[in-house]
């Protein structure tokens, strides 16, 4: 923990309400400002209690508090090395370390999750039972959404009509594996945007899950593969459509500051949120109309780390016939934070119906997230209170569009 950082605290409370846990709870220490308080403890010698590494578990990373904080705060930063801290020096009961460890060793690994694939609907009905087990085995069998086909993708999708620009593009774990048609769908909109799109063979997870819950030395591994990945394919922008994917790679540089040559070969390679690169583009294809009511749900680490906003509002408002609603209280995070509803699933789950009924509210025919656990987690909530919404990636709703299909 940088004890510079953590000085840049005037514990103003700008960002408590904006904090998900606080706005739960209302507990100091649950605050952005409460958790600094602890860090600042740590780093002048109390060594890290169980109550203590409780609090700093219970953040979701969501980084509302950082978009909140006047002063600047780079909270993002603090808590990804307090959490780091934590994997090194605390010791977790076995239960908690056995449910963490097969976390770590499955989700990252898109081939070990397509073996889950076939049992998720044993799954979800086991999951009143596994919850009995552990809590958090519970929340992966609920969360789990039921794939019908896989959809292979080839390496190189040709641009349609002139070629605009050479990309990657990032497959993901829990995106390639559990919602294939979302990859599918993003590569169809950037070739019809007139982008040739390179798929490389052999990707794995980006680092983001790794990273996000400190676990340093698993995250630079990764994200050393994914570099190797795209600079193999000979491509050097790298169009990304899940949030905390696109978030982690675009900080490769900082999580590899300590091996230099990796941290360069980092920033040779542009990463870019979908939703980014098309209003960069703009448009070259025509939109066809879609007659829907959509509420647009901002993922966490779409709107807060990256800071992208109005572009894909852009991007759906201008699709004919398509009405955009605002989801109230947008800024307070489902409750989905990469392993945050495995791992905290009694307080995920109370934010996930508070984001359900916020979405009910608008009357939206569909809800489109750009991240994959917000749509797990959100159709999870939705189920839960007895409502039906399709929810939908900015992907395919463009897709839809652009070729005239129904969504």
């Amino acid at each position: 923990m940088d004890p510079k950082l953590i000085k840049d605290c005037v514990h103003c409370g700008f960002c408590l309400p904006t904090c998900p846990t606080y706005v739960l709870w209302g507990e100091e220490m649950d605050s952005p400002r409460g958790r600094i308080h602890l860090m600042k403890q740590h780093t002048d010698g109390t060594p890290v209690t169980p109550e203590m590494a409780g609090h700093f578990d219970a953040c979701l990373g969501c980084m509302a508090c950082v978009t909140a904080c006047p002063s600047g705060v780079k909270y993002d930063r603090l808590i990804e090395q307090t959490r780091a801290e934590v994997e090194r020096v605390h010791v977790r009961d076995p239960q908690e370390r056995a449910v963490r460890g097969l976390v770590f060793s499955l989700f990252p690994y898109p081939r070990r999750l397509r073996l889950l694939r076939p049992g998720i609907g044993l799954a979800e009905r086991m999951a009143p039972f596994l919850e009995r087990v552990h809590p958090s085995l519970g929340a992966m069998a609920a969360l789990a959404p039921r794939v019908t086909r896989r959809q292979r993708l080839p390496r190189r999708v040709r641009a349609r009509g002139p070629r605009r620009a050479v990309v990657g593009m990032l497959t993901g774990c829990v995106q390639g594996e559990f919602f294939p048609q979302v990859n599918a769908a993003t590569a169809r909109v950037l070739a019809l945007e007139g982008c040739e799109v390179v798929i490389p063979p052999g990707q794995g997870c980006c680092g983001a899950l790794s990273v996000h819950s400190g676990h340093e030395d698993q995250a630079r591994r990764f994200a050393r593969r994914t570099i190797r990945t795209f600079e193999r394919a000979g491509v050097t922008t790298v169009v990304v459509n899940a949030a905390g994917c696109g978030s982690s790679m675009k900080e490769y540089g900082e999580l590899l500051a300590g091996q230099p040559e990796w941290a360069a070969r980092a920033r040779a390679i542009r990463t870019v949120d979908l939703a980014e690169w098309l209003a960069e583009l703009g448009p070259a294809a025509t939109r066809h109309p879609l007659p829907l009511t959509i509420a647009y749900h901002d993922a966490c680490h779409l709107a807060h780390a990256q800071g992208i906003r109005a572009q894909p509002r852009a991007l759906l408002s201008a699709i004919p016939g398509l009405s955009v609603r605002e989801v109230p209280d947008s800024a307070i995070c489902c409750g989905s934070a990469g392993t945050y509803n495995i791992f905290q699933p009694e307080a995920a789950r109370d934010l996930g119906d508070r984001k359900a009924k916020s979405v009910a509210s608008t009357g939206a025919e569909v809800l489109v997230s750009a991240n994959p656990g917000c749509t797990m987690q959100i159709a999870s909530a939705m189920g839960r209170a007895g409502g039906s919404i399709r929810v939908a990636h900015t992907a395919e709703v463009l897709d839809a569009s652009l070729r005239g299909v129904p969504l």
